[in-house]
Order: C-alpha cells, then sequence, then structure tokens
C-alpha cells in the first residue's frame, strides 16, 4: 500500500514518526502513537490509550477535527464490504452515548480489513 491507494480511497499505513510530530499538541504524556493508517486526507491514530480520528475539511485541508475516543467507549463497530454494484465498503464504529455511528467509505479491496483489525486489536485487549 502506497500513496496512490490513500489517494484511491484504499487505507494506507503511515510514517508514524511524521504523524507524531503533527499530533504532538494534542497527545498526552506518555502517550505514544503505535499505528496509523490514512484514507485519502483523513487518518485513523491508535495510541496505547485511544483512537483519534483527524477529519481534514475543506478545500485546503487546513480546517482539523480531531475525534479523540477512548478504547473502552467503543461498544461496537461493523464492516460492510462492497458488493457488485455498490463499490464502496463501510467501516462503523459506535461510541456509548451515541446513537449514531462513526462511517468511514473506503474503496473496494482489503485494507478496510487492516483498519478494523487494528480497532480489534485495542478494543479487545
Amino acid at each position: 500500500m502506497g500513496l496512490l491507494d490513500g489517494l484511491m480511497g484504499n487505507a494506507s499505513e503511515i510514517n508514524l514518526a511524521e504523524v507524531e510530530k503533527e499530533l504532538e499538541v494534542i497527545l498526552i504524556d506518555g502517550e505514544k502513537i503505535e499505528r496509523g493508517y490514512k484514507l485519502i486526507r483523513d487518518l485513523f491514530i491508535f495510541t496505547n490509550a485511544r483512537l483519534i480520528l483527524v477529519d481534514k475539511q475543506g478545500v485546503t485541508g487546513k480546517k482539523i477535527e480531531y475525534h479523540s475516543i477512548p478504547y473502552k467507549s467503543i461498544t461496537h463497530f461493523s464492516v460492510e464490504t462492497a458488493g457488485t454494484f455498490d463499490l464502496d465498503a463501510e467501516l462503523k464504529i459506535w461510541v456509548s452515548s451515541t446513537a449514531e455511528p462513526i462511517k468511514k467509505q473506503f474503496k473496494k479491496d482489503k485494507s478496510i480489513f487492516d483498519v478494523q483489525k487494528a480497532i480489534a486489536t485495542y478494543v479487545m485487549n
């Protein structure tokens, strides 16, 4: 997976050193980034304490929303695979005290399962 995968809507693993510099302003003392995936412009960041969803907005991507989700708050998650006519796969994450899940679209490939597996690893440990 590489740059082209990220641009096509497939999640690609990212360089942790680069993203650590970008996120140092929101990381707490002792928090370490352990895994990260890029989906077009958005990021899934797995630390030793929480899942951080980075949503870059607007044309330039300078406006950024950070969703910080403690692993214990994730009540369940699902993967909906792409079909014959529906070419997008979807990852849904339900957080306690919210009725609607957080939804992220992926293109038809296996990268959605890499992100789902990372969520399962952190939530179920």
